[in-house]
C-alpha cells in the first residue's frame, strides 16, 4: 500500500511504547443537552430539574472534550489525544460499546470521570489491517462508581482517496413490515441537518458527518454518515419509550455496516432486550442488547 500500513505487523511497529495514561475528567450534569437531544428526536425531554435521572446513554452530552482549532486535524478530529494511536493516515470508525449502570447520573450532580486505555490489538479482517482500541470510562458521583463503559474503536492506515472496502454505494430502504403488538419500533429520519446538530451537541468534528466533499472523495463513502453513537441511543429509545418503568442495568451493542444521511432507519426489539437498527430491506446497521433491573 502507498503511503499507508497494509499489514497488522506493520501497525503492531507504530503502537511500540504507546502507553497511555488515565485522564481524569469532572463536571457538572446540566439540563439543557438532554433537552437538546429531546428536540432532536422530536421527543419530550425526560428531563425536568435538579434530581431527574438521565436516561442511559444520554451521559454521552457531558465532559465533553474541547480542543483548540489548531489541535485539529485533517480529518476534523484531534490529530492527537490521549487514546488515539499513533497511525500514519488515521481513519476511524466507532465499533460498539458496553455500558453497566448502578445509579444513574442526574442532573446537578458533580461527576467524576477516569478514562483509561484497556487494549489496543492489530488485526486484519475483510476490510483490511485495523487497530482495535478499547476504552474504559468509570463515572463517579460522591466518590460512589455510578456507571462503568467500555468503548470500542477501530483505526486504520488509509491515504486519502483510497476506498475503504466497506459501503460503495446508498442503500434502498424497503417499506418496513408489520409490527407485532408486543413488539416496538422506532423510526429516525436523519438529514444532514440532523447530523450537524448532533455533532453539534457531541461537541464533534468529524468530518465523515457533514463534508460531502471530503466523505466521498477522502474516506471513500457514499454519502454522510450517521454517527455510531446516534445509531446506539436509538436502540435504547425502544425500551425509554415503550418501558419506562423498567430501569436498565446494562447495554451492550455492536455496530455493522454505516447508515447514511437521507435513508430511513427503523430499530426494533421487544421486552426480552434484543434490538435492531437498520435500513428497512438491508443487513442492520447496529445490534445490541439490554438487561434490565429485576
Amino acid at each position: 500500500m502507498i503511503g499507508g500500513v497494509d499489514s497488522s505487523e506493520d501497525l503492531a511497529s507504530h503502537l511500540r511504547g504507546w502507553d497511555p495514561q488515565p485522564v481524569d475528567t469532572t463536571g457538572t450534569v446540566e439540563p439543557w443537552p438532554a433537552e437538546a437531544f429531546a428536540g432532536l428526536l422530536d421527543q419530550p425531554s425526560p428531563v425536568k430539574g435538579t434530581g431527574d435521572p438521565l436516561p442511559p446513554m444520554w451521559h454521552w452530552f457531558h465532559l465533553l472534550a474541547h480542543p483548540g482549532q489548531s489541535a485539529l486535524g485533517d480529518d476534523g478530529h484531534p490529530a492527537r489525544g490521549a487514546f488515539l494511536p499513533p497511525l500514519p493516515d488515521r481513519r476511524r470508525m466507532f465499533a460498539g460499546g458496553r455500558l453497566q449502570v448502578r445509579e444513574p447520573l442526574r442532573v446537578g450532580d458533580e461527576v467524576a470521570r477516569r478514562s483509561s486505555l484497556v487494549t489496543a490489538t492489530p488485526k486484519t479482517g475483510r476490510s483490511g489491517s485495523m487497530v482495535f482500541v478499547t476504552e474504559r470510562h468509570e463515572y463517579r458521583r460522591a466518590g460512589m462508581l455510578a456507571l462503568v463503559e467500555e468503548q470500542d474503536y477501530a483505526y486504520r492506515s488509509q491515504p486519502a482517496g483510497e476506498a475503504r472496502g466497506l459501503a460503495t454505494e446508498l442503500q434502498t430502504a424497503a417499506e418496513p413490515g408489520p409490527v407485532a403488538p408486543d413488539a416496538w419500533r422506532a423510526r429516525l429520519d436523519p438529514d444532514s441537518r440532523m447530523l450537524f446538530r448532533f455533532s453539534a451537541l457531541t461537541y464533534n468534528t468529524h468530518r465523515i458527518h457533514y463534508d460531502h466533499p471530503y466523505v466521498t472523495g477522502v474516506e471513500g463513502y457514499p454519502g454522510l454518515v450517521v454517527h455510531g453513537p446516534l445509531l446506539a441511543l436509538l436502540l435504547l429509545e425502544l425500551p425509554r419509550r415503550f418501558a419506562p418503568g423498567r430501569q436498565v442495568a446494562g447495554f451492550s451493542y455492536r455496530l455493522r455496516s454505516p447508515a447514511f444521511a437521507g435513508v430511513p432507519i427503523v430499530a426494533d426489539g421487544d421486552a426480552r432486550g434484543e434490538l435492531t437498527a437498520g435500513v428497512p430491506g438491508q443487513p442492520p446497521s447496529v445490534t445490541g442488547t439490554v438487561a434490565f433491573f429485576g
